[in-house]
């Protein structure tokens, strides 16, 4: 699902890259063989690739679109980063830059860049290299980052530090995809509650990282919430205890996807994780005391 319509914005995916990623039981920290194995018909062949046993994830951004404002959410892993923490994500090499142009949009057209967080995998094209130097990609935009993920990563900030798995992964990527957005002015530090345009508005969801934000869109009486990585799969709608390994604070991170999936239950929102596979989105329905997922195939202004 490409391009779909809530109330008067429009939205388009812009994929990067696509493929296995991990197996079940390296993804999950709360991994149940039994339990996953009862889901996973589920999942195959949209979300998990049964002859190779390994998660199927995706690299995508989103242009929300409100005819006066451009809005692009999530910047995927970049071209030429160095990233010997997740070597799948070094080194890359796509066309994600004409892909962008293929929905419609040059660099140059993007008003708002917003990061969820500031991992790997979702700041990446903020820059790109331009005569040996990380400049911005996105010259005219302003860069909404949150506040509470500035001094975490910073390998030069205060206070409370990364783990030890988390500096890992997340190595290099605040020199060569935040600061130099900071160097130019261009980047702009929020929290809970930001509105970044009418309708448009940024909920601090915290656990994945400390400053890890939802994008709330409504228009028109719809609703989609753009929830970055507070999920990583469809069956963290069944097993929201179950967390990724990524996750920096595991108690809060069950505490905001329960919140969040709650939310988009009760509020009957389209939900909008950054990797899912398949249409790319979903509803989610309450069942017993937890939540199912509901797999959306047509979306009203596709």
């Amino acid at each position: 699902m490409d391009r779909f319509r809530i109330g008067s914005v429009t939205v388009s995916r812009v994929e990067e890259w696509s493929g296995g990623f991990s197996g079940a039981d390296f993804l999950f920290a709360g991994y149940e063989e039994a339990e996953w194995r009862r889901r996973e018909p589920e999942f195959v062949p949209d979300f998990y690739l049964a002859e190779e046993r390994l998660i199927f994830g995706v690299l995508q951004s989103w242009v929300l679109d409100t005819g006066s404002e451009r809005i692009l959410f999530d910047t995927g892993a970049g071209n030429d980063k160095d990233r010997p923490g997740i070597p799948l994500f070094g080194g890359l090499q796509t066309d994600f830059l004409d892909r962008l142009a293929a929905a419609g949009y040059q660099p140059e057209d993007i008003d708002t860049v917003v990061c969820s967080h500031l991992h790997i995998d979702h700041v990446g094209w903020n820059t790109r290299l331009v005569d040996g130097a990380w400049q911005p990609t996105f010259a005219n935009a302003r860069y909404l980052m949150p506040l509470a993920d500035r001094d975490y990563w910073n390998p030069e900030g205060g206070g409370d530090r990364p783990t030890d798995q988390g500096a890992f992964v997340n190595a290099g990527v605040f020199e060569d995809s935040v600061q130099p957005i900071m160097a130019a002015g261009r980047a702009e530090w929020v929290g809970d509650g930001h509105e970044v345009a009418p309708g448009i508005s940024l909920a601090s969801r915290p656990g994945h990282t400390p400053g890890q934000m939802m994008l709330d869109l409504q228009s028109g009486g719809e609703r989609a919430l753009f929830v970055g990585d507070i999920l990583h799969h469809p069956m963290q709608v069944h097993r929201p205890d179950w967390n990724s390994r990524f996750c920096e604070d595991p108690v809060r991170a069950v505490e905001s996807r329960r919140a969040v999936l709650e939310q988009a239950a009760d509020g009957e929102a389209l939900l909008v994780p950054a990797h899912f596979g398949g249409e790319h989105l979903i509803r989610v329905a309450r069942e017993g005391g937890g939540f199912r997922p509901l797999y959306v195939r047509e979306v009203p202004g596709r």
